[in-house]
């Protein structure tokens, strides 16, 4: 999607999850080419603040939130401040996500719950804060962004897998109550296959990029996602590079 094509997202406030580097700040990017204002949320604080200064610095209209989405009361907090703050959450991207590439024998109760409560439950906490917000507006869009391993997993990655299946089965129960409770609310899972980031390389620094695609190319999805008129929905989209191993 070229920059001339995005949706005019002007006017809107979106807030995006694990947006200091990788997918987050590429999501964080194009919404912002976009016209819209962007809360970047994430718990690496200089990584995140460097990546708004330098959005800034192009003349969007930006901020940081250090934000830890596994705990339930800064999530609501965090929201509620931004709406006091006259920054009404029209569009939440739940981007932020981890994963520990062992086998399940030799993995922790520490590596498993932090994986879940930030894949799945980090999610679900940030759709309890703005949801409902979104229904009394009548309007807004929650993209969560799933894995291929929400439709066929692998080796070593039992507790990711885990948590993005559960994340989609999540998703397609809230696009399901959104049809019922607010035309108005788009919501959208993201499936996406392996990309280039520091998610990928720096736990397989030999890893294959060429085999990789570009997380411009994701956001691109979600941006195509959020410009889908209010007459269709967009439930679920899969982007996956060509030569993509986990797919279909």
């Amino acid at each position: 999607m070229r920059p001339d094509s995005h949706p005019d997202l002007s006017g809107r406030h979106a807030v995006v999850t694990g947006a200091a580097r990788g997918l987050g700040a590429s999501i964080a990017r194009r919404l912002a080419q976009a016209g819209a204002r962007v809360c970047l949320a994430d718990v690496r604080r200089e990584d995140g603040e460097k990546t708004c200064a330098a959005l800034a610095m192009d003349g969007h209209d930006t901020r940081f939130v250090h934000l830890d989405v596994r705990d339930a009361d800064a999530v609501a907090a965090a929201v509620e401040d931004l709406e006091q703050d006259g920054w009404p959450v029209g569009i939440l991207v739940n981007n932020a996500a981890v994963d520990v590439t062992k086998p399940i024998e030799h993995l922790t109760a520490v590596e498993v719950t932090r994986v879940v409560t930030t894949n799945l439950l980090g999610p679900m906490y940030m759709c309890l804060a703005v949801y409902r917000r979104m229904v009394a507006r009548g309007d807004g869009h929650i993209v969560n962004i799933l894995s291929t391993a929400s439709r066929r997993t692998w080796t070593e990655a039992g507790p990711y897998a885990a948590s993005k299946t559960g994340l989609r089965a999540f998703t397609h129960t809230l696009f399901q109550e959104a049809q019922r409770d607010c035309p108005g609310i788009g919501i959208t899972g993201v499936m996406a296959g392996g990309m280039e980031t520091p998610f990928i390389t720096e736990r397989f620094p030999d890893a294959d990029t060429s085999k990789l695609q570009h997380p411009d190319i994701v956001a691109d999805a979600v941006l195509c996602a959020l410009s889908v008129p209010p007459t269709s929905a967009m439930p679920e989209v899969v982007i996956v590079p060509r030569n993509e191993p986990s797919w279909p």
